[in-house]
């Protein structure tokens, strides 16, 4: 068998495992529901700091519907989120929802500065560190994003891109307690709808 035919199959398979896992994830469209409010989970709360130097408290959004998300600048699946949930933001945030994004990164704001103004995220962004990663199981994959209800508790846990814009906004309308006719749908309107007018 040919060497050089057989580590060319071999990085294939292996490219293709890491598209199936953690930060390579594609987005499943299976709109799973939250979890039933008997099986919520206080989220951990946390002080970290925002782009700003300001302390940011995880309570401090006690009656909110938060989307939190971990991720970092490198990770591939999140740059194709963010874009999400700043839509999520704008079209949410009068609603009592908001996004918090703790990034992991390790060179810290020296790459995380740059990437907010670069992508003009409009929701706020937090340092994340080690106690912050372990109070939320160990973060073993990035991105990973808790979806809590307005009593602080976790409704849903998504890891990796395990689910589509549209699983996200399914969540986020039931958490708020809106149908979503009620509510601005996020995203270009399909073209056969925009036939049938």
């Amino acid at each position: 068998m040919n060497l050089n035919l057989w580590s060319g199959g071999l990085a294939a398979l292996v490219a293709a495992a890491l598209l199936t896992a953690g930060c390579s994830g594609s987005p499943n469209s299976v709109k799973a529901a939250v979890k039933p409010d008997h099986e919520r989970k206080p989220a951990p709360d946390f002080t970290l700091r925002d782009s700003n130097g300001s302390q940011v408290k995880l309570s401090d959004y006690r009656g909110k519907v938060v989307l939190l998300d971990f991720w970092a600048t490198w990770c591939g699946p999140c740059k194709v989120e963010i874009p999400w949930f700043m839509e999520f933001e704008k079209t949410y945030k009068d609603q009592g929802f908001a996004v918090l994004g703790v990034s992991m990164d390790e060179d810290g704001w020296n790459a995380v500065k740059p990437y907010i103004q670069e992508h003009k995220m409009n929701y706020r962004v937090l340092l994340g560190d080690d106690a912050t990663s372990q109070i939320y199981g160990g973060l073993d994959s990035l991105p990973t994003t808790f979806l809590i209800d307005r009593a602080g508790r976790i409704a849903k846990v998504h890891i990796g891109l395990e689910t589509g814009k549209d699983g996200f906004q399914h969540e986020i309308s039931s958490l708020l307690g809106v149908s979503r006719g009620s509510v601005p749908v996020v995203g270009p309107m399909p073209a056969w709808l925009t036939r049938a007018r």
